[in-house]
């Protein structure tokens, strides 16, 4: 591959508090002969410009990132849409203006995202999108033959009690969506919880807000995988010894529950390939439980989900697989 000022480039689209994950996949563009470009979408639009031109011979984009330099978008062969984030917009801005600004800045980014079309985009706007609808995941999912939850997405209270009168007792509740987003610790963030009875007589808050149900699944591990162009990249986590992380493994502690190697059955790699082809990703942060009785339960792939922890600790190659997958013609 060529280098130097010929080089191909590849964008990696996060924000500025995103480290490790991005840090990876540049070194391994690099080692690949290409020039990766790091846009923080967060400080767009006050400190990187960019924009698109446009007459009779198509579209035109241009960048130009906050220490000056310029990024020529006729060499971008990659888009790596890493993380998006709200333009982060000065606190003096009046704001009754701010909903407005934040709008016109999404809708520029959506117009340069569509002006890099010649480039290979880890994943498409459109299809991220898509994707991180959870109905249309799981339906998809057992439509592609893998196992999930019985599960109940509703507003209905009388809905919920059943499902936890057919599950046993045993049922778990999440939210279809983040409460708000964070570079670091979100301020407002609901973890899986276990249902108990003394839940199933105060579900009010449900005329507000709908919410996921499931029925709770045996656990002998949790998995993480990253998903990159039909290969994956597995690692396991055993929080049922935890205090606090047995129905979510996030609030086990640090140290408690190290990361382990961990596989999936071919036949339910191949049961998430065909998923994920229906999904039209390249990537996901996929979620598995493996029972004790060695099933494997699908609950969820996030477009954008976090793969860090297995690289670190368990020397997965996974920015190895994202660099090729950005520079594969």
């Amino acid at each position: 591959m060529s280098s130097g000022l010929h080089a191909p480039e590849v964008l990696l689209v996060t924000h500025s508090g995103d480290f490790y994950n991005v840090d990876r996949v540049a070194e391994e563009l690099a080692r690949r002969g290409a020039k990766a470009r790091r846009l923080n979408s967060d400080l767009f639009p006050t400190e990187t410009r960019l924009g698109i031109q446009l007459d009779q011979k198509g579209a035109r984009p241009f960048l130009i990132l906050p220490d000056g330099t310029s990024c020529d978008p006729e060499r971008v062969v990659g888009v790596w849409m890493r993380k998006i984030f709200p333009a982060r917009l000065p606190a003096d801005v009046d704001p009754r203006l701010a909903p407005g600004c934040q709008a016109q800045s999404r809708s520029t980014l959506s117009g340069f995202w569509d002006a890099l079309s010649h480039a290979r985009f880890i994943d498409p706007p459109a299809a991220v999108s898509e994707a991180e609808e959870k109905i249309r995941q799981m339906r998809l999912a057992a439509a592609c033959g893998l196992t999930i939850p019985r599960t109940v997405v509703t507003n209905d209270p009388e809905a919920v009690r059943r499902l936890h009168e057919e599950c046993g007792g045993r049922i778990v509740t999440k939210l279809l969506n983040p409460l708000s987003y964070s570079m670091g610790k979100a301020p407002l963030f609901v973890h899986t919880s276990a249902v108990t009875d003394e839940d199933l007589e105060d579900l009010g808050g449900l005329s507000l807000s709908p919410m996921i149900f499931q029925e709770r699944i045996d656990k002998e591990l949790e998995l993480r995988v990253a998903y990159v162009g039909g290969r994956c990249f597995a690692g396991g986590i055993d929080a049922q010894e935890s205090a606090t992380g047995q129905v979510d493994w996030r609030l086990a502690g640090v140290n408690e529950c190290p990361w382990q190697p961990a596989q999936l059955p071919e036949s339910v790699r191949q049961q998430l390939s065909r998923l994920m082809d229906a999904l039209g990703l390249c990537f996901g942060a996929v979620d598995f439980i493996r029972t004790p009785a060695g099933e494997h339960v699908f609950l969820e792939v996030n477009p954008a989900g976090e793969w860090g922890m297995l690289e670190m600790f368990l020397g997965l190659p996974i920015s190895a697989a994202i660099a090729e997958e950005l520079l594969r013609p």
